[in-house]
């Protein structure tokens, strides 16, 4: 009964490390599969965009007061309070680093060859 028990407990342990093998194989095959249609981007160009993000983010001027829409309310004890802040400026901050990066890249346009491959 003895060795019943610790041949189970064995199969147990054996079974628990293939579980976790196939797991993390799985884990990785989904990456795969999920990276399979992405477009493909080397590290350098990857490099190149964080810094044209990071140049045109530091452009904007975020200190502007005229970037903001405040929103006041009363407080119960009679002070005024800023209720909400929304930032009205995406396009501003957009558009200096999308101008940036057409600047540094080839930009060739592969709408027609994606058109003609899914026909």
């Amino acid at each position: 009964m003895e060795n019943n028990k610790e041949l189970l407990e064995a199969t147990v342990k054996g079974l628990q490390e293939k579980i976790q093998s196939l797991q993390t194989e799985l884990n990785v095959k989904t990456l795969e599969l999920n990276n399979i249609n992405k477009p493909k981007l080397n590290q350098s160009a990857l490099e190149i965009i964080y810094d044209c993000i990071t140049e045109g983010i530091e452009e904007f001027d975020f200190s502007d007061e005229e970037n903001y829409d405040f929103e006041y309310e009363l407080d119960y004890d009679g002070r005024i309070r800023t209720n909400n802040i929304e930032f009205n400026s995406c396009d501003y901050v957009r558009e200096p680093i999308v101008r940036l990066i057409e600047n540094k890249f080839n930009i060739i346009d592969d709408t027609e060859d994606d058109k003609t491959e899914t026909a």
